[in-house]
Order: structure tokens, then sequence, then C-alpha cells
């Protein structure tokens, strides 16, 4: 069962929506586009995922739609492991840190498994917007695009100091994350 779970890009992006949105319902065409993945192996992978049992299907105005199954033996389990690895969040700055100099760093919505209307990774410094747009693209399996905000240190230093509701709500939320701090 395992090997089965585990062999394709296609399938590790698959169960990343489906696990990481456990009440949600989506059909082939949808998944496509969101995955950016050919149809035939969005298609195929489905197949397999529903013969192992994590996922059910049912018809709806002509579209076959994809749940996950809860009730599956390993849903949990799975759950869990791809949490984990979501949540690798250190390793994550880590990286982004490299690739400038980087001053701050706060995560928020989905790297703490939240919904926010605001940004889900503030970084303060300087860094390659392209360079950490195709990191985000290639290294992270998010349920969704990463929203992410990048200022100066001399602008956040300005908005901190207005008491900017976007950077103080940020700051002083207790759950979210800051793994790089490098301003005084």
């Amino acid at each position: 069962m395992l090997k089965q779970l585990f062999t394709s890009n296609a399938r590790i992006k698959l169960l990343t929506v489906f696990l990481m949105n456990p009440n949600e319902e989506f059909f082939i065409r949808e998944l496509t586009r969101k995955l950016d993945e050919q149809i035939n192996s969005v298609r195929r992978e489905l197949d397999n995922l529903k013969r192992v049992g994590l996922l059910r299907s049912k018809t709806k105005n002509r579209k076959k739609y994809y749940c996950v199954n809860k009730e599956f033996m390993l849903f949990e389990e799975l759950r869990s492991i791809f949490l984990k690895v979501l949540s690798n969040k250190h390793a994550f700055a880590r990286d982004i840190a490299k690739m400038g100099l980087i001053k701050l760093i706060v995560l928020s919505g989905q790297f703490i498994n939240r919904d926010t209307d605001s940004v889900d990774m503030l970084i303060v410094g300087t860094i390659d917007k392209q360079q950490l747009a195709d990191y985000i693209n290639s290294e992270l399996r998010t349920p969704r695009p990463v929203k992410f905000s990048i200022m100066s240190e001399e602008d956040y230093n300005y908005r901190l100091n207005c008491r900017d509701k976007f950077i103080t709500d940020l700051i002083n939320d207790p759950t979210n994350e800051i793994p790089i701090n490098k301003i005084s």
C-alpha cells in the first residue's frame, strides 16, 4: 500500500490537496489547473488513490467529484506526515535566508495551519522576488499559493513606529512564528 501511495509527483500533489483540505471536494479539471499537471496523470493517480481506499468519488451535475475518505485506516497518520513535512518551517526559513539579506521572517496563515486574509509570510530585507517565487513553487507543497510580502528594514521600522495595523497584527499574534529575527 505504501509503495502505491508515494510513487509520483502528481500523487504527492494530490495527497497534499486532499489531506490538507479534508472537507472539500474537487473535480478533475479543477485539480489539473490547481496542480499544473496533465489530466491523464491526475486521472490515473485519482483512480489509484480511490482503489487503495483513500479517496471517494461521486457524480454531481455531470462532473465526477473526489473527496478524502476520513474513515481510511491511515488517514490521520498520512495527514500527520504531510503536516509535518509542510510545517518544516525552520529549514524553510534557513533556505530563504540564503537568498538575500534577510532581517526578519514572520510565518502566518497556512504555515501555521490557519486561514488568513492577510499574508502567509512577511520578509523584511532584500531578496530576489522571482527566486523566492521559484523556490516556493518548486519546493513547497501547499494547498494554495503562498501569499508573501517583502519590505525593506526602513519601511518595516517606519510602519512599526506608526503602529501600522498590518505589521502590528502579524508581530503581536502569538500563533504566528518568527523563525528569523535580526532586527534590534
